[in-house]
């Protein structure tokens, strides 16, 4: 059955197409499986709480009649300003428009959020673009640029806020640099969500071509009770397609984990049992109550806009397990840098389980996409990222860098983790503080950092190994958990070309040496796994042994093997010795740019004029065999084996394919991406 909605409607009806709904959120209460409910053009200001779940076979749609035309918010427009002094102007709010969750009373908070960054989760917006929020008034009054914004300029945009608890308001002060905020649109975030359910296991909505904008999220670590402006809560087969979503205070679409009320935050709260314990335990207890395959995950995230968010743009942890994210457009994550802390990135996933992550544009984003924990069976393929190392140049100043980022970061799993035909243009393409991954038909312009280390837990003094489990093949159920031995990493068919580099990005390496989180390495290629064994040394340590009538040893504890073959290496970029095949070319100089117009990316490079090793041998699950630790082969999430026949445009590849990410090249100028504008 069709249910209509059109917000313009001269009183609400009963969602008929003559008497349609004026408001989402009386679909939402109606709507049962195999319904769709079609939304009108206008702006929705509500917190929409889908009340049933569609079926497998009848799914529940929502959808904008015209693509974006439908916005849901959750702000609200503010026209009460007075001046105060110059530029700056005051509003006051009865609380009673809050409820139960006033944004302005509510600091951002939790396990891994750093806790000298005092924000609320409410925003003021000016024309759409969010303000800076200050702890003083003063920062209002007399605002200053703040050097870590990537957008410093704005920067001056301040806003304060107070409670006058005698008239029971919220006092927002705001400097608008001599614009009339009754004349300008301004609005205030009032409502936590947008589409999200209260209650988990709501399973089979599709969210279709709506924008979705201005939430006052809270910060979601996989320790705590994920939320989003969008989201599933905990349940499973969720289709959020053709959606614009931007300016969540956190995470603008949240995959991630219900609600422990014995271990929410436990780390932050109790604080005698470490983050990486309790996230364990978290991991167990869900376990315990549910998460399988069959009850949880399988979600679709696809062609969507996301942007300009504090936190991330996707989050997730155990609720994200087996999903597909494809063909979204990831911009513009954390650049305020207002928001500091271990969970932030374009995509910031524990436990992708099987999860499809491919043809994303990841771009300007304090980190591309973050893999944390379990990212098992994981594939990353025919991506475009750039653009998401912090923006210092040669004069910024590189003492306030809270974190350089990186394309992608694949923190603590044991794989396997597979990484094939992206293009990776960062500064730093891949950190690495992980094994069991494998790198494919890339085209990487950055280097790799953190190999070797940043896989304790911080204790200066003591040995302390961050154990993360492991899982049945193509499952959730756990089946063992263990430290990170380092290594155990295939490199294959991979162009690795060394760009210049940027020296604020030298000085902040130079700072960086003995940081057991990163070394900060801006060398490109295969060279820092220089003094990991072959496949044949590792082997050599256990002939002859026989179990406990042997000789204590190391080797159960000694880095894994490495394996390479069939990479090119341009400009200086270094290969690891034990790469008897590499392709070096240390003569020419190989140009590199990416170029955009009118939101079409072209790669323009001259590489290939000098590209001339014959081509290579076609990978496949069997080359590549297994990760050590889950004993779980490189293959699909069915389980059937890889061959990697298809390049990053989907071009099928000849028996002895090319090296790099693209089969066919006429010329050096290659269209990557095409984004609307």
């Amino acid at each position: 059955m069709l249910i209509y909605v059109d917000g313009k409607a001269g009183r609400s009806g009963n969602g008929t197409k003559d008497y349609p709904f004026q408001t989402i959120s009386e679909a939402a209460k109606a709507a049962l499986p195999g319904d769709e409910v079609l939304v009108a053009p206008g702006v929705y200001r509500e917190y929409v709480d889908p009340a049933n779940a569609g079926t497998p076979e009848a799914r529940i749609t929502y959808r904008s009649a015209e693509q974006g035309a439908a916005v849901i918010t959750g702000a609200e427009p503010v026209k009460n300003w007075v001046p105060y002094a110059e530029n700056v102007w005051v509003a006051r709010i009865p609380n009673g428009l809050f409820g139960s969750y006033n944004p302005y009373t509510t600091l951002v908070s939790g396990d891994w959020f750093i806790a000298t960054y005092i924000a609320h989760t409410g925003e003021v917006f000016l024309n759409g673009k969010s303000l800076y929020e200050t702890t003083e008034l003063e920062g209002v009054l007399h605002p200053v640029v703040y050097a870590k914004s990537w957008d410093p300029e704005f920067s001056v945009y301040t806003w304060y806020t107070t409670q006058d608890e005698a008239t029971d308001e919220t006092l927002i002060y705001a400097n608008f640099q001599g614009k009339d905020p009754n004349v300008e649109n301004v609005e205030i975030t009032v409502r936590r969500n947008c589409f999200y359910p209260s209650k988990e296991g709501v399973g089979y909505i599709t969210l279709s071509g709506f924008t979705v904008r201005q939430a006052a999220t809270q910060w979601a670590p996989p320790t705590a009770y994920q939320e989003g402006m969008i989201g599933p809560h905990w349940s499973k087969g969720w289709i959020i397609e053709d959606c614009e979503v931007s300016h969540s205070k956190c995470s603008g679409i949240s995959l991630g984990k219900y609600k422990q009320p014995n271990n929410d935050n436990k780390w932050s709260k109790w604080k005698f049992k470490d983050g990486t314990q309790t996230e364990r335990d978290n991991i167990c207890q869900a376990q315990a109550e549910g998460w399988t395959k069959e009850n949880i995950g399988s979600h679709i995230v696809r062609r969507c806009n996301i942007h300009d968010c504090g936190q991330t743009g996707i989050v997730g942890h155990l609720g994200g397990v087996f999903s597909i994210i494809e063909d979204n457009h990831i911009h513009h994550i954390n650049n305020k840098q207002n928001l500091a802390g271990a969970e932030i990135g374009g995509i910031k996933m524990h436990a992708a389980i099987d999860v499809i992550i491919r043809r994303n544009h990841f771009h300007h984003c304090t980190r591309g996409l973050w893999l944390d924990w379990q990212a098992q069976g994981t594939r990353v393929t025919q991506n475009l990222f750039h653009h998401n190392t912090l923006p210092f140049d040669a004069n910024a100043n590189v003492s306030n860098a809270d974190g350089l980022g990186e394309d992608i970061f694949i923190e603590v799993s044991h794989g396997p983790t597979l990484v094939d035909n992206n293009i990776l243009l960062s500064d730093h393409a891949l950190k690495l503080p992980t094994q069991g991954v494998a790198l494919v038909h890339n085209f990487i312009a950055g280097s790799f950092t953190a190999v070797g280390r940043g896989v304790n837990n911080g204790s200066p003094t003591k040995f302390s190994p961050r154990f993360t489990p492991y899982h049945m093949p193509h499952r959730t159920e756990i089946a063992g958990f263990m430290t990170i031995l380092h290594g155990d990493c295939r490199f294959y068919n991979n162009i690795f070309i060394q760009q210049p580099m940027r020296p604020g990005m030298v000085e902040i390496q130079q700072g960086s040496v003995d940081n057991e989180w990163s070394d900060c390495n801006l060398v490109v290629g295969t060279v820092p796994y220089e003094e990991y064994p072959a496949y044949e040394e590792y082997a050599a340590q256990f002939e002859g042994y026989c179990g406990m009538g042997s000789a204590p040893s190391d080797r159960y504890y000694n880095p894994l093997p490495v394996w390479a073959a069939g990479n090119a290496f341009f400009n200086g970029a270094k290969p690891m010795s034990k790469e008897t095949d590499a392709f070096v070319d240390n003569e020419h100089q190989v140009t590199l740019a990416l170029v955009e117009e009118n939101g079409v990316y072209t790669l323009r490079t001259n590489v290939y004029d000098f590209l001339t090793k014959e081509n290579a041998q076609m990978i496949s699950t069997e080359v590549l065999g297994m990760a050590f630790e889950p004993e779980q082969l490189f293959e699909n999430p069915d389980g059937t084996p890889i061959v990697f026949y298809d390049d990053y445009f989907g071009v099928h590849r000849a028996i002895n394919p090319k090296i790099g990410p693209f089969e066919t090249v006429d010329g050096g100028k290659i269209v990557v991406a095409r984004e609307k504008k």
